[in-house]
């Protein structure tokens, strides 16, 4: 893949990126409305949801809060162009409190077992991407620190992709006659999967390439 081909697959996953952190953005704002201003209408299975949500409200507001801070730091590390360094020292705490937080929300998972085997598995591969960045980074050793923490923000921001796959099993309840408690770990599977293996490619795809066009394609010059 020429550098041409590279900075175009850089802007399509530029593009991924925002309308994740767009979508995961909306997720946590609608929930802590739904906390504050409980709806009295709408579908059964969504006041079901939310009331599972409300039942844990202390644990979910731990999880989704830093989450959400997150979220909103990644495109100050990945798409900056100033010399900050804050943003990317939050994350690595944030992100230790947004894995420890699943782990224990994923007791009461809405999809059972199905959802909570996806979230074991992918928060692992979160921690473990999120645990080598560190390691590197107090290694001064930048370019992996880079691709760990890279591989760290696209499995979080699984948990955006998976509301699509969501929307689309809701959309076809009345066809397919499934539940959430039967379609959420599905969608998790399938959320999660899809953005490891994205930022996976992607990463191969510019292990051979050199510095230079690796912050070329960073910073979409």
């Amino acid at each position: 893949m020429n550098i041409s081909q590279r900075r175009s697959t850089s802007r399509w996953l530029k593009t991924g990126f925002w309308i994740c952190i767009a979508i995961a953005v909306a997720v946590v704002l609608r929930r802590l409305v739904a906390f504050t201003h409980p709806a009295q209408g709408g579908p059964p299975q969504m006041a079901a949801l939310d009331a599972t949500f409300a039942s844990h409200a202390a644990l979910t507001l731990a999880h989704i809060l830093p989450a959400m801070a997150f979220v909103l730091l990644t495109p100050f590390v990945f798409l900056r162009r100033t010399r900050w360094i804050w943003p990317e020292r939050l994350l690595y705490p944030l992100g230790a409190v947004v894995g420890i937080t699943a782990y224990a929300m994923s007791t009461y998972s809405i999809g059972g077992w199905m959802e909570r085997s996806a979230v074991i598995v992918f928060n692992s591969l979160f921690l473990l991407s999120l645990a080598q960045s560190y390691w590197h980074m107090r290694r001064e050793e930048q370019v992996l620190k880079r691709r760990w923490m890279t591989r760290a923000v696209g499995i979080l921001l699984g948990i955006a992709t998976t509301r699509p796959v969501m929307g689309l099993f809701f959309a076809t309840s009345s066809l397919t006659h499934l539940e959430p408690k039967q379609f959420f770990g599905i969608a998790f599977w399938i959320g999660f999967s899809i953005n490891t293996i994205i930022v996976e490619l992607y990463l191969h795809s510019t292990e051979h390439s050199s510095q230079p066009e690796r912050m070329a394609m960073h910073l979409g010059i």
